[in-house]
């Protein structure tokens, strides 16, 4: 049996997730910010104040990968873990004045690397790409 990653639906999906990576990496780095930061941070700019929970939940990882990123936000002085008001095991993260400052600034970055990977396909195109991806997402997650 041969395989052929040229055709390889997964193996094109983790090397367009790499390069995509990277290029957001280079244009957020210079907001104090990294690629593994930034989805907890869009969830975090739509709605302040969640439950690590709930950002486990809405972001779809594991737990601990959540912990970690956010001791890292932490530590980088993105966000700030607060007693939650009902629930004494539960702590709300929210944002400091440094996350909500580069907002804008990250939103034009992740905008611009998508303008940059998808140069070559057309307006319908693009909307075509992101509907097959996002239908993909749910395929998978729906098993």
């Amino acid at each position: 049996m041969s395989f052929d990653p040229s055709s390889s639906a997964g193996y094109l999906v983790n090397h367009m997730a790499r390069l995509f990576f990277e290029e957001l990496r280079n244009h957020i780095q210079p907001l104090g910010i990294v690629p593994g930061q930034f989805p907890a941070l869009l969830a975090l700019w739509e709605q302040d104040g969640q439950t690590q929970k709930a950002l486990v939940e809405k972001l779809d990882v594991e737990q601990a990968t959540m912990a970690n990123t956010l001791n890292r936000m932490e530590r980088d002085g993105l966000v700030l873990r607060k007693d939650h008001p009902t629930d004494g095991r539960a702590k709300i993260i929210c944002l400091t004045e440094k996350a909500r400052s580069v907002r804008n600034e990250a939103y034009a970055a992740a905008a611009e690397v998508n303008d940059i990977a998808l140069a070559e396909l057309s307006s319908e195109e693009r909307e075509l790409f992101v509907d097959l991806m996002q239908r993909t997402i749910r395929a998978l997650q729906s098993r």
